[in-house]
């Protein structure tokens, strides 16, 4: 799921969207889960856009690893990141 990297509020809801989508696409029902149990997407959209540098942050949601980035949120499979979009 790519986004633009912008910050703010609205970012905060693209973050949030864009990984809820993911989670969605590799068939996971929102009532499976509690994202703000998993990850505080506040502090995630602060790590992602506050570096100068490369920044990838991982974390895994009811078995499905995520790769999230300023541009991108991915779903890792056997240490290959593959885009839910495909």
């Amino acid at each position: 799921m790519d986004r633009s990297p912008t910050s703010g509020p609205s970012a905060l809801s693209d973050l949030l969207v864009d990984i809820i989508e993911t989670l969605e696409a590799c068939g996971l029902d929102r009532d499976e889960y509690q994202l703000y149990d998993t990850v505080d997407v506040e502090a995630l959209e602060q790590i992602l856009h506050s570096s100068s540098g490369d920044v990838e942050v991982q974390f895994t949601v009811e078995g499905i690893r995520l790769a999230v980035t300023p541009e991108s949120v991915d779903v890792l499979i056997d240490e290959e990141p593959c885009s839910a979009d495909q």
